[in-house]
């Protein structure tokens, strides 16, 4: 079970959005909110975690951060069953991830559950995921959005980026968006990068009550992209490129490119491919650039000008970016 789980994939999202065409296409300020502010990252910003839902059980908890995951549920079970909330999350996270004991999921929804019902923001979290799924637990979609709107409100990071997800997910209408933006944007500033590529939709679209505004939406994409959010970074290094939501960068745009094709990324791959043929932002090297399309292809990417570039290579080149693609794996 991951802690960091999304419930909807936000591509989902995004195809759900009628009206939201995809954009074109040292770290700044997070984008002005509509009053003016500024919309602080919050870059160290601490989320809830096992123990913190109350006030942690410091023996368990520290026991717990020294990796010492035996000791810390031994010490965590008696006042989770005595009812302390922060005991219960803390034996859930241990048993959920199999931390030191074998992974029990059933013990790990017994006391999110317990923790949930005494209104611990991490436990709602982790028991509306449980709802969700209804492997361990009996499937309730009503009961899981009610508890991951509790977390939400309660200020759980998470819980506010996938309450955003649900919202949308049951109504795609104007209201339903305006008040999922204002999650969206909660959990942006919390660091959630899932949320920062969020609002950064929002602001390239100018959906959910806010007016169109690239330079916003560019903003809030380098954030994520910091934190290695990998379809943020192909995103920002487009538009770095292309000069889209601020000055024209081709030089920091390739970086991007490459870090996200480096990472795995398949679009990437494809997109650094042209750089690379086209000589922006980099010297132009037309075995590197077949190279990547190569890797990228190899991953089921179909481009036909590429192609047609692989096909315009002499054996010999060919030959270079094959042996170079391997290397790449």
């Amino acid at each position: 079970m991951s802690r960091l789980r999304s419930l909807v994939p936000f591509a989902a999202i995004l195809g759900a959005l009628a009206g939201w065409p995809a954009p074109a296409g040292a770290a700044e300020p997070a984008p002005a909110a509509d009053d003016g502010s500024t919309l602080l990252p919050a870059e160290a910003a601490p989320q809830a975690g096992p123990g913190r839902a109350a006030n942690p059980p410091d023996d368990a908890f520290g026991a717990f951060q020294r990796g010492l995951y035996i000791t810390a549920l031994n010490l965590a079970l008696p006042r989770a069953q005595a009812g302390d909330a922060a005991a219960q999350t803390l034996a859930a996270e241990i048993y959920a991830r199999g931390l030191g004991v074998r992974r029990d999921e059933q013990q790990a929804a017994r006391w999110y559950r317990a923790a949930a019902e005494q209104n611990a923001p991490e436990a709602q979290f982790q028991y509306a995921l449980m709802l969700l799924d209804g492997r361990f637990v009996d499937k309730d979609p009503e009961q899981a959005f009610a508890l991951m709107e509790d977390a939400a409100n309660a200020g759980n990071a998470m819980a506010q980026f996938n309450l955003a997800q649900l919202i949308v997910s049951r109504n795609a209408g104007a209201d339903a968006l305006k008040r999922a933006v204002a999650f969206y944007e909660k959990a942006a500033r919390a660091g959630v990068p899932d949320a920062q590529y969020a609002m950064a939709q929002v602001y390239a679209n100018g959906v959910g009550g806010r007016k169109l505004d690239r330079a916003a939406a560019r903003r809030w994409l380098e954030l994520a992209a910091r934190r290695n959010f990998d379809t943020a970074q192909v995103e920002l290094g487009t538009w770095m490129v292309e000069g889209v939501g601020g000055a024209r960068d081709e030089r920091g745009g390739f970086a991007w490119l490459k870090i996200a094709a480096e990472n795995g990324n398949v679009a990437a791959q494809n997109r650094l491919a042209k750089l690379y043929r086209a000589g922006v932002g980099t010297e132009a090297d037309p075995v590197t650039a077949a190279a990547w399309y190569i890797l990228a292809r190899r991953a089921g990417l179909t481009d036909f000008e590429m192609d047609g570039f692989l096909d315009g290579l002499t054996e010999e080149e060919h030959k270079q970016a094959i042996r170079q693609a391997n290397r790449l794996r």
